[in-house]
């Protein structure tokens, strides 16, 4: 059953999912497309207990889900809304140089492309 979380328990499970560098990886390989833990952990040099238990700390805290396939589980991100999220995090820049150029050339952020540039 879904319920109305606030906005700190989703920040801080998002925190949880993502503190660890393992549980990173495997997200990362699952914003490619779903996968199952054998596959993912030899995609990502684990072993498969390693990826099981990661994956099922991703799954209580509701970033991925399971689906059972015969005698193996695929597990993917469990919104589009959360990979679309996700993908964005990952493309914003978290450490900001203020010597270098941005690299978006369609940037519109009000004070990042325009910064010392003459009027």
């Amino acid at each position: 059953m879904l319920t109305i979380a606030t906005r700190v328990d989703v920040m801080n499970r998002l925190g949880r999912a993502m503190a660890d560098p393992t549980r990173s990886r495997i997200l990362l390989a699952l914003l490619d497309g779903p996968g199952h833990p054998a596959q993912l952990a030899q995609d990502l040099g684990l072993t498969r207990t390693n990826v099981s238990n990661h994956l099922a700390c991703l799954r209580g805290c509701g970033i991925v889900t399971a689906e059972p396939e015969g005698r193996r589980t695929r597990y993917e991100i469990a919104d589009p809304h959360l990979a679309a999220a996700l993908t964005a995090l990952l493309e914003t820049t978290l450490a900001v140089d203020e010597q270098v150029p941005c690299i978006d050339p369609a940037c519109r952020v009000p004070g990042c492309c325009d910064q010392g540039s003459a009027s």
